[in-house]
């Protein structure tokens, strides 16, 4: 009986001198990337979310009529005292 034999598959060659050149150059220079930790991003992400909050404050005020604008403030005012307190 005939065993099998599990076959790997080799990376293959560069078919051109100048590709080969290009792989040596990628596997010479790659470095790992930058490690960056969920503090980072969390203070990146807070940056960009304040930039944006304020031009789209202003924004949105150029661009609501006097009526939408007061539906907003009441629903949010609504919201605001609406909640219970906690008792401590």
């Amino acid at each position: 009986m005939l065993k099998r034999v599990k076959r790997i598959k080799a990376v293959k060659p560069a078919r051109d001198v100048n590709e080969f050149g290009r792989y040596l150059v990628d596997l010479t220079t790659a470095s790992d990337p930058p490690k960056v930790t969920n503090d980072e991003v969390s203070r990146v992400m807070a940056n960009l979310g304040a930039r944006g909050g304020k031009i789209g404050g202003k924004r949105r005020l150029e661009t609501m009529t006097p009526e939408q604008r007061s539906a907003v403030a009441l629903k949010a005012a609504r919201a605001r005292w609406g909640k219970s307190r906690k008792k401590g």
